[in-house]
């Protein structure tokens, strides 16, 4: 798996003009242009709650998250004062929606999912899971099993190729705008698509030749394999994209100025050393917490958005 550093990211997103214009629900205010929703001004309007409420993205199994994530929530806890409860969303739509809704002050969001958690629920991600070295990433590959006759994405047509849901990047908005300007493949018509819900959903879903191909983020396949969950053998990878930020952790926009500090503390100094967070996530290369913005390590990811016709509707 291939890894970016924050650097190369700026340049890359920065070199490419056009880009049409990011715009949060009319709910927040973003008065400062970082395009994430400033903390409200008056304390009235801000929230302390008696218990953090955290999800993870729900692009694996939640459950097998609860135990993986507990070091890590009991040092958030310690930092902030405060009991932090682990919510095993079901979907995307379902976390999302949860923070619009005032039920979720901590999250993991999907590399697809930040811009609609930005727009639509307030969603201030500051950080990212890093190699050793700062470097991070994943890159989306389109699978498929041994002997299918799927060689190339070309031969893609006339088949079956299943996405994880139209919220997710590597699962469904970048394979869909790959397919169509660099193979002239567009679904429904050249290829019939199906939504399996999650990552682990496609990738066991090709290994069982339930699904010709699928569409897949790479750091998922790998924590997989790792776990015994399907054989390398399994599966063939017929394509891979450049490499795409992962999955970024935030804040509500509402809590309160110094429980968000507090929060951020936590993430920052968590000692990753010997804990079931380590030998989860360093299968895909991860052993820390670095800094990020939305603005600019999302910008390549609105610039997919915007080759799909993605439009943020906060209903």
């Amino acid at each position: 798996m291939k890894r970016i550093v924050l650097s190369l990211v700026l340049t890359f997103v920065l070199c490419v003009p056009g880009r049409a214009a990011f715009q949060l629900d009319g709910r927040y205010e973003d008065n400062d242009g970082d395009l994430i929703a400033d903390i409200p001004k008056d304390p009235a309007s801000q929230v302390d709650p008696s218990t953090l409420i955290f999800a993870y993205t729900p692009v694996e199994d939640p459950a097998v998250y609860v135990d993986v994530w507990k070091e890590f929530l009991d040092h958030l806890s310690e930092v902030t004062g405060k009991p932090v409860q682990f919510f095993p969303v079901q979907s995307n739509a379902a976390q999302i929606e949860a923070m619009r809704a005032g039920r979720l002050h901590v999250a993991g969001v999907n590399t697809g999912s930040n811009p609609l958690a930005v727009a639509c629920a307030g969603f201030r991600p500051f950080t990212i899971m890093a190699a050793e070295d700062g470097s991070y990433g994943l890159e989306m590959e389109i699978i498929t099993y041994p002997g299918s006759g799927i060689e190339k994405p070309g031969d893609l047509k006339g088949r079956t190729l299943a996405f994880t849901s139209e919220t997710s990047n590597s699962g469904f908005k970048a394979p869909s705008a790959l397919l169509k300007s660099d193979f002239g493949l567009e679904r429904d018509s050249d290829f019939t698509p199906r939504f399996s819900g999650a990552h682990d959903n496609s990738i066991l879903g090709v290994a069982n030749k339930d699904y010709d191909a699928a569409a897949v983020a790479n750091t998922v396949m790998a924590r997989m394999i790792d776990r015994d969950v399907v054989k390398q053998d399994q599966l063939k990878t017929i394509y891979t994209s450049q490499t795409f930020p992962t999955t970024g952790f935030g804040v509500a926009h509402n809590l309160t100025p110094e429980l968000q500090d507090k929060i951020k503390k936590a993430f920052f100094t968590f000692d990753w050393e010997g804990t079931k967070l380590l030998e989860e996530f360093s299968k895909s290369g991860d052993t820390k917490f670095i800094p990020i913005t939305f603005k600019d390590d999302w910008a390549v990811i609105r610039q997919i958005d915007e080759a799909n016709g993605v439009q943020y509707s906060c209903n």
